[in-house]
């Protein structure tokens, strides 16, 4: 099934394969980001992480997704929330 991307803040898509091998756990990102139960979704294949509302907090996420080994667009990717409220946007993995 195909996880929604919020409007108006960035969510982060990262393949469930490259999370798992990175050994970042959900406690860890909730810890950093303070999540809600429907900001931290797994679907199938991926993982969504968001929305993220404040910009120093999605940096240090990349940031950390890299120092991991993950690599940007090959394993995470940000969708960036900027489209119109009107707009539904769903991302599913293969």
């Amino acid at each position: 099934m195909p996880l929604s991307a919020a409007a108006g803040a960035p969510t982060m898509l990262i393949r469930r394969e490259a999370f798992e091998r990175s050994g970042l756990t959900r406690a860890a990102i909730d810890a950093r980001l303070n999540l809600t139960p429907d900001e931290f979704r797994v679907e199938g294949d991926l993982v969504a992480v968001g929305p993220i509302h404040e910009e120093p907090s999605l940096v240090a996420l990349i940031e950390e997704l890299e120092a991991l080994g993950l690599r940007y667009f090959d394993d995470f990717f940000e969708l960036s929330g900027n489209w119109p409220e009107w707009l539904k946007l769903f991302a599913m993995g293969e």
